[in-house]
């Protein structure tokens, strides 16, 4: 299990969270929707941490993309935007851990960069519960909605 997916973090544990990404990203892929997975390089790290790799669960399909992000955000540098672009992409799922670092600095981005995002509150967690409640009910419904898995699930 990745060290990332290990921590303690609430109010989800990183296995209920990477659960319920790999169920989006059947749906998205059934959707003939892109999707695209995570991973961080510490800069001066070398060798990377044990565990940087992505969690077992999280096996990349033939035509996902695997983004591996330098900074908090997964757009600065990565290419991202131009894959995106690329595959006629407009809107952003985004779930993962943690709340308040990755996931709302990437969606801070992927508005910047005009995509509609919509975040899914339940497949991503924080280190802590009141940092991803305030993301979740302060940052976050400022770049676009906020919904469940289920409710994703549903509409695509």
């Amino acid at each position: 299990m990745s060290r990332i997916v290990a921590r303690e973090t609430a109010p989800h544990t990183g296995p209920a969270v990477v659960a319920r990404c790999v169920e989006l990203a059947g749906a998205v892929r059934a959707a003939d929707g892109l999707v695209v997975w995570v991973t961080v390089v510490r800069p001066g790290a070398d060798p990377q941490p044990e565990g940087s790799e992505l969690a077992p669960e999280c096996r990349p399909q033939p035509g996902d993309l695997h983004i591996v992000k330098h900074t908090w955000g997964a757009f600065h540098g990565t290419g991202l935007d131009d894959a995106l672009r690329a595959g006629g992409v407009d809107t952003v799922l985004l779930g993962g851990i943690a709340t308040n670092f990755g996931v709302e600095s990437t969606a801070r981005a992927a508005d910047e960069h005009d995509y509609r995002v919509v975040s899914v509150s339940d497949a991503m967690t924080g280190l802590d519960r009141h940092a991803h409640e305030f993301a979740l009910d302060y940052v976050l419904p400022r770049l676009g909605p906020v919904a469940t898995t289920a409710e994703v699930l549903r509409v695509l």
